[in-house]
């Protein structure tokens, strides 16, 4: 299946840091965000990860390009993070996957 947003050398790309994955597919554009109990056994700590990555996503959002389908797995060592540095990964992980405009370069921290 080929389509327009990859291309083979970006489609090799690992999309992954240490708190976060990122795994872009071409659609109309949505953002989910995944988060498992190996994370945290406690909904509480869940949801306030999912809560700050949210809060991040909703500056990056005028920078996203139209069309993907992003899909934010959440790592354990997340559990230790703090709102800049979701900001600071999911760009750099957006801007990697080419689903987040890196051309203008405008830093959100």
């Amino acid at each position: 299946m080929s389509d327009s947003h990859t291309s083979p050398s970006s489609a090799n790309l690992d999309l992954a840091q240490p708190q976060l994955a990122v795994v872009p597919i071409p659609q109309p554009t949505r953002i989910g965000v995944s988060i498992s109990q190996k994370v945290s056994k406690r909904a509480v700590v869940r949801n306030r990860i999912k809560r700050r990555i949210r809060a991040a996503l909703r500056q990056l959002l005028p920078e996203l390009l139209p069309g993907w389908l992003v899909v934010i797995t959440v790592r354990p060592s997340a559990v230790e993070c703090c709102y800049e540095e979701f900001l600071q990964e999911l760009e750099q992980l957006l801007i990697k996957a080419e689903v987040l405009d890196g051309g203008s370069r405008r830093h959100f921290l």
